[in-house]
């Protein structure tokens, strides 16, 4: 009855108060945005040159070594380089990319695996009266709306689960996440609701009973950040985009303009990692989309550029499927310090993290025994007592650099808005850290036609449903999508009783996970 009480409270106190401060403005603006839509019409037709058949590497490198002069040069492979250069491309711009690793082997593979907006965002955008950090999560609700229909087979709606422990903060939350709903406005997944203590415990069986009030259950997407990261690229090279990975940037070209009499950056002297082979790439604009490499392509254009990315580190465990449901996370939203931690479900196994902390910028990071406990610390405080979490039940662990975009004198990466900044400098080297190439070529020299959103990512859909498949094929299904076909067909018979056809390339998982603890170790070794 209690809990029947307070509920009914909530509803009427916080429930009048943020559908008044809310409800109106997204009526405004879907309004706004379906006047918007109802004038939109196509500048020119797009193309799709590679329908079945992408290019070869060699093909793109003789491309990206042919051509007198692109567009776009983007630098970079990861999520922001690969979608300025599908955005580029979708514009009918001529468009180059060129990354010295290989897509996605950097931050934008080692993140918490979910697409959202950001609840911790919104909170600090409502107690600080920060519109900008509001119109931030805003805009991340709406693009994760985007990438769930245009890549089904890579992402997801995922249920998060809230505890709460105290009587106080059940309205609290309530509100919270009733306003993340109401932000994302008709692009919500999912209605939130409130769980009762014994509801909560039926649905996650290892949480903490003492204490425990009830829970609140929110919707966000969850998705294959490498293998979207890789869809995007692809997709990018199939409207004919040029791209090749392995090719590193050695400095950039400039040429005196003849108007103002100042150098201006044209391009990049490249090199192809694999053979030592360098040429050049000449381009209209150049766009640095490196990511946490970001100041060190600025400087090569010039030398007394002061920092403007300051690195962060998200460290991230994988520990066993049983420390979570199979189709719900858990989300700790005030830790010892003030972060925020996620249990996650991910590939059968649970992915815990993230931290957030200063660090220097590398190619390999490798987490910290500290973030590695802390988060453990984390996991015990959520879970039951009965519960023994163990060091040796880390099967995994990650750690990914963050480009967060700050005043250099700055020392709180917690308190840093992980919104987007767009730089251009005297020399014309324009910076991205997030991506936001409309407004890169809105009054450059580049003439480009409107941009293609929605634009479906390569090979995304099945004419099957995903979670009808078990094993393998469920597997090459959320993998590959539409290719899931072609690379079954690479199977060949094995003779033998069982497997009929095809071997796996890794007969146990946790072999899988040994060698993916071993792989940072035998890296710092190198």
């Amino acid at each position: 009855m209690a809990f029947r009480r307070a509920l009914k409270r909530t509803a009427l106190v916080g429930g009048g108060a943020v559908a008044t401060a809310f409800g109106l403005s997204q009526l405004i603006e879907y309004r706004k945005t379906q006047a918007r839509l109802a004038h939109v019409a196509a500048e020119a037709e797009l193309k799709v040159p590679f329908v079945d058949e992408l290019p070869s590497r060699q093909a793109q490198l003789a491309a990206l070594t042919n051509t007198e002069e692109f567009d776009v040069l983007v630098v970079g492979g990861g999520a922001t380089g690969a979608g300025c250069a599908l955005d580029a491309v979708t514009r009918n711009l001529k468009t180059a990319l060129v990354e010295r690793s290989d897509f996605s082997s950097g931050t934008s593979s080692r993140s918490t695996k979910l697409i959202h907006g950001g609840v911790r965002y919104l909170q600090k955008a409502i107690m600080k009266l920060d519109y900008e950090q509001y119109m931030m999560v805003k805009e991340a609700l709406h693009e994760r709306a985007n990438l769930l229909e245009i890549a089904p087979h890579l992402s997801a709606p995922l249920p998060i689960m809230l505890p709460v422990y105290k009587w106080w903060q059940l309205p609290y939350y309530w509100a919270g996440i009733k306003m993340y709903d109401l932000v994302a406005g008709i692009q919500c997944l999912k209605s939130s609701y409130v769980l009762s203590k014994t509801k909560a415990l039926e649905l996650f069986p290892m949480l903490k009973k003492d204490k425990l009030v009830g829970a609140i259950v929110y919707y966000d997407g969850q998705h294959n950040d490498a293998r979207m990261n890789l869809a995007i690229a692809l997709s990018a090279a199939r409207y004919g985009a040029a791209i090749a990975n392995y090719t590193e940037v050695i400095h950039l070209l400039k040429k005196k303009d003849p108007q103002s009499g100042r150098e201006k950056v044209c391009g990049a002297r490249c090199r192809d990692v694999i053979t030592g082979q360098e040429f050049d790439v000449r381009a209209k604009c150049v766009i640095n989309a490196t990511g946490p490499f970001t100041d060190a392509l600025r400087k090569m254009d010039n030398q007394e550029a002061s920092n403007i990315c300051q690195p962060s580190a998200g460290v991230h465990i994988v520990i066993p499927g049983y420390y979570s449901p199979d189709n719900m996370g858990l989300l700790d939203p005030a830790t010892s310090d003030g972060r925020v931690i996620f249990f996650l479900p991910w590939e059968n196994m649970t992915i815990a993290g993230t931290t957030d902390t200063p660090t220097s910028v590398t190619a390999h990071p490798i987490p910290g025994e500290d973030d590695i406990n802390f988060i453990l610390t984390e996991v015990r405080n959520y879970l039951s007592p009965d519960v023994e979490v163990r060091r040796g039940d880390v099967l995994a662990a990650w750690s990914g650099i963050r480009p967060l975009v700050t005043d250099p004198s700055s020392k709180d990466t917690q308190s840093i808005c992980r919104n987007h900044i767009v730089s251009i400098s005297d020399s014309g080297l324009v910076t991205i850290a997030g991506d936001f190439i409309g407004w890169t070529l809105h009054g450059g020299p580049i003439p480009f036609g409107g941009c293609s959103a929605g634009v479906y990512m390569s090979h995304t859909y099945v004419l099957y449903r995903v979670n009808r498949l078990k094993g393998v094929a469920q597997h090459l299904a959320s993998t590959y999508g539409g290719r899931a076909f072609d690379v079954a067909k690479m199977a060949q018979v094995t003779g033998q009783r069982w497997p009929i056809v095809g071997k796996r390339l890794v007969l146990k998982r946790r072999v899988l996970m040994g060698l993916l603890v071993l792989f940072p170790w035998l890296l710092h070794k190198a």
